[in-house]
């Protein structure tokens, strides 16, 4: 029968041999040497014809070590189930100690693996402080906005070249590297937009191209904040995307003639809205922008919830450990160097994952199906700039999107990744006392930049 010894080699580190008896394995590699018999295909033989003898003699090696270390694992896993061991991803073997196993002299074998235990901790989140920052909405960046909007509005003219920032380029973005290479199976979206939305430094790249002409960007660099957050939209990227590249081919060079600040204007922005005049136009943008605004300072509260967290819960690591499984126990084999450049952010990692898992079964949050579907109609109307009202009944349209999401698997697990992390921090917000603080649009936009989370 098989036995499992547990000794600690370092804080957090345990060290555990199995060690099986013959008659833990022998059944099952003669079982799995039937079923080898039964399939093989050997010249000379017919099929399940080959004779036990031969099949040993071929595979009967590789079935066995298969056998003896399914066991082991078996074994071991049964182990930190009953015992409740909290461990850090899987047993690393110390392959120095496995023994030479002999399908021809079956016999009893020791195991040896080391695992990283999870370090116990407490958590405060009453005592975390927080400035909730109000960004004053100027003048400026309302009639910013308008004549945003006058331009996406106007009627087009088709010069030859791009000679102005207020030029307009119809481009299509298409997922490349930083040399211009297409990725294959990347991103690929038509996207029009004035050269002045670009950050500073990328305009010039832009003026006195023609059709068909291509710049290759990075997304973070090219585009300054606000801007960012509306192609990152366009092209259904996250933050966390921000840093692809992507390379540009001109397919229209235009300059708009604005539209007009009358009623057209004004339902075609709002078509739910009756708006008559230039000053309620204005008042609706203003909402807008405190909208936006509001929605990012509240983010930039979690931002500072979110390191308040990292760095004032105190915890333990198996340090050493978790730098070998680095190296040697996930997809990607690492040399020691790269492992130990990696590590810092990788422990990070790990700290708020065993951080945000606790906080989540503490307030006991769920995410159910209808919040991903909510997530889901709410992504599709974000994609289609608020717009979806001019379409009438759109309610089965929506159903239909969010339906099909859901088949979607890698759309599930992220969207539940992010619904169930804004649900934590809307609980967190509760225990947080945050000062209110005004400030600036250019301010605001330098505390963005820390956003790690």
């Amino acid at each position: 029968m098989a036995t499992i010894k547990r000794s600690n080699i370092a804080p957090l580190n345990d060290k555990l041999t199995v060690t099986i008896a013959k008659e833990d394995y022998l059944k099952g590699f003669e079982t799995s040497l039937k079923k080898y018999s039964k399939t093989a295909n050997i010249p000379g033989f017919r099929k399940g014809m080959v004779p036990a003898g031969l099949i040993k003699k071929m595979y009967g090696q590789s079935v066995f070590q298969d056998e003896v270390i399914k066991t082991v694992e078996n074994e071991m896993n049964q182990y930190i189930a009953k015992e409740k061991l909290e461990i850090f991803a899987q047993p690393l073997p110390m392959t120095s100690e496995f023994p030479t196993m002999d399908v021809n002299n079956p016999s009893s074998y020791d195991f040896s693996f080391e695992v990283g235990l999870k370090p116990s901790f407490t958590i405060d989140t009453k005592g975390i402080k927080a400035t909730r920052y109000k960004i004053e909405v100027t003048d400026e960046m309302i009639n910013a906005e308008v004549e945003r909007l006058q331009i996406r509005n106007g009627n087009m003219t088709e010069p030859e070249l791009a000679e102005s920032e207020e030029n307009v380029l119809n481009v299509t973005f298409t997922e490349s590297d930083k040399d211009g290479n297409t990725i294959e199976g990347g991103l690929s979206k038509d996207n029009s937009l004035l050269i002045k939305y670009f950050a500073a430094k990328a305009r010039k790249q832009f003026i006195g191209k023609k059709n068909g002409d291509t710049a290759t960007i990075q997304l973070s660099k090219a585009f300054e904040e606000k801007e960012l957050d509306i192609i990152l939209a366009d092209l259904g990227l996250t933050k966390e995307e921000a840093d692809k590249f992507f390379t540009l081919t001109i397919t229209k060079v235009g300059m708009v003639e604005k539209a007009a600040l009358d009623e057209t204007l004004f339902t075609v922005t709002y078509p739910n809205q009756t708006i008559k005049t230039e000053a309620e136009f204005k008042e609706a943008i203003k909402k807008d922008i405190e909208g936006y605004y509001d929605q990012q300072a509240r983010n930039q509260v979690h931002d500072q919830i979110y390191h308040a967290l990292i760095d004032n819960t105190k915890m333990d690591f198996p340090t050493d450990f978790l730098k070998r499984w680095l190296q040697n126990g996930g997809e990607k084999q690492r040399t020691a160097e790269e492992a130990e450049k990696e590590y810092p952010v990788f422990q990070d990692q790990l700290k708020w994952t065993l951080i945000s898992t606790q906080l989540i079964a503490d307030h006991k949050i769920e995410v159910v199906a209808e919040d991903l579907k909510a997530f889901a109609k709410q992504q599709l109307m974000s994609y289609m700039g608020g717009q979806l009202g001019a379409l009438g009944d759109n309610d089965k349209w929506l159903e239909d999107y969010a339906a099909r999401m859901m088949q979607d698997r890698k759309f599930v697990e992220d969207s539940y990744h992010r619904i169930s992390t804004d649900k934590l921090f809307q609980a967190i917000e509760g225990d947080v006392k945050a000062k209110e603080e005004k400030i600036s649009a250019e301010k605001f936009a330098e505390k963005l930049q820390h956003h790690h989370h």
